[in-house]
Order: structure tokens, then C-alpha cells, then sequence
């Protein structure tokens, strides 16, 4: 454990990430690829919850005339889906798991309790957290930063499509400026997207460290882990 610089660990991933190439659905490669990093951190002995996105099935935003809050649930339940097959593929490596949903789906899953979470997380069982918030109008990052700071994670490690934070979305403008570095008040002021506001807001009430990286090379979950430097470190 020396070696490790945080001890209990949130990892953030968006639904595109599970999706690879095929930029829709599930990856089943992919998405074994990035248990096989989690199954090696719990090995290490570090508690890890993930939250997971549902982009790569159904955003939101998608509804375009869609009343805004059916939209959102069905968002929702994509996460959910996404939630699943990470439990399986998890399991599937003998790694205990627990899904619990902030939705009561009891034939599925567990709803989400925070004190059954950190138990969980002290056996040494990964927690898949699923349905965002329950609420609509709230992202799945929102409720990223709400769960890191209910369990007390000393990081949210974000895994994304793109290796960190840029000033510009860098799949359009190649000249957009990576940051190795950068606090929560110069995300806000910039209006950088790596997460919505709220949820920055949140990890930054609560002094939760960020670190944002690209999923395509889930070692790079490890090396956070360690302290290494990799993708972009956000902080107070």
C-alpha cells in the first residue's frame, strides 16, 4: 500500500468509453480491459466505486421534443445497463461487485444505501453506483462528485475519450491546449467541459481531487492510482 497515493477511489466513465470503436452500445473488449485494471487495483487492496455514463445509449439532450424529465429516466436506466455489464464482466474475474441504483430496481439491483455502500467498499467489494441521482436535470458527473463526497473517495478518476483537459475540444480544434494541471476555479472561469459546474463545485466544497485521462489505455487507472502523472490533475 506504500506505493498507492489514495486508499478508496471513485472511477468516472462515460457510456462512450464502454462503447470503443463502435461509438454505441457495449464493447465487451473494451469494457474487459478496464476491469481488468479494477481487478488489479482491488488486488492492491484499494476500495474502488465507479459511476458510470449512459452516452453510448441514451443521453437526455437526445429527447429533442420529448417531455425533459421522461428523457433524463431514460437516461437513467442506460447508466443502469452499463452498470450491469461492468458487474458481470467484473465478476466474470472474481471480483465481488454491488450495483445498487439510486431507482429502486430490487429484482436487479441493491438501492442505494450509503452505509451498505461503505460496508461493501470495506470488504473489499467493488460498488457500481447506477440511475445518476435519481433525479432528473442532474448529470451522471454530478453524481460522480455526489457519491465520491457521500463515501469520503479522495479522487474521482475520470475516464474519458480524450487524454485530459484542453482549452478547446481538441477533436476540433488541433491547436487546443492540453493542461498537465488546473484548479476547479479556473475550470469554472474558463468554462472548460470536462465536467458540468455542479459537479466541480461539489469536488471543490469537498476538496476532492480530480485526475482526467484517456480510458483507451486503462493502465493509465493504475498510474493514477500511484501518483503518476497522467492526463490532466485538477485540484483546489
Amino acid at each position: 500500500m506504500s506505493q498507492l497515493k489514495y486508499k478508496r477511489v471513485l472511477l468516472k466513465l462515460s457510456g462512450e468509453a464502454l462503447a470503443g470503436e463502435k461509438k454505441v452500445g457495449i464493447d465487451a473488449q473494451t469494457v474487459g480491459k478496464v476491469c481488468d485494471q479494477v481487478k488489479h487495483l482491488v488486488e492492491l487492496g484499494v476500495e474502488v466505486a465507479i459511476v458510470v455514463g449512459g452516452g453510448n445509449f441514451w443521453r437526455g439532450k437526445f429527447g429533442h421534443d420529448m417531455e425533459r424529465t421522461t428523457s433524463d429516466y431514460m437516461g437513467m436506466l442506460a447508466t443502469t445497463m452499463n452498470g450491469l455489464a461492468l458487474q458481470d464482466a467484473l465478476e466474470a474475474r472474481g471480483i465481488y461487485t454491488r450495483l445498487q441504483t439510486a431507482i429502486e430496481m430490487r429484482e436487479i439491483a441493491e438501492p442505494y444505501i450509503k452505509r451498505k455502500a461503505l460496508k461493501h467498499l470495506e470488504k473489499g467489494r467493488v460498488v457500481i453506483f447506477g440511475a445518476g441521482t435519481g433525479n432528473p436535470f442532474f448529470t451522471t458527473d454530478t453524481a460522480a462528485a455526489l457519491r465520491a463526497a457521500e463515501i469520503e473517495a479522495e479522487v474521482i478518476l475520470v475516464g474519458k475519450t480524450i487524454d485530459g483537459v484542453y482549452s478547446e475540444d481538441p477533436k476540433i480544434n488541433k491547436d487546443a491546449i492540453k493542461y498537465d494541471e488546473i484548479t476547479y476555479l479556473d475550470i469554472l472561469n474558463k468554462n472548460l467541459k470536462v465536467m458540468d459546474s455542479t459537479a466541480i463545485s461539489l469536488c471543490r466544497d469537498n476538496d476532492i481531487e480530480l485526475v482526467v485521462f484517456a480510458i483507451e489505455e486503462p493502465e493509465n487507472i493504475i498510474k493514477a492510482v500511484k501518483g503518476e502523472k497522467v492526463g490532466t490533475f485538477i485540484h483546489e
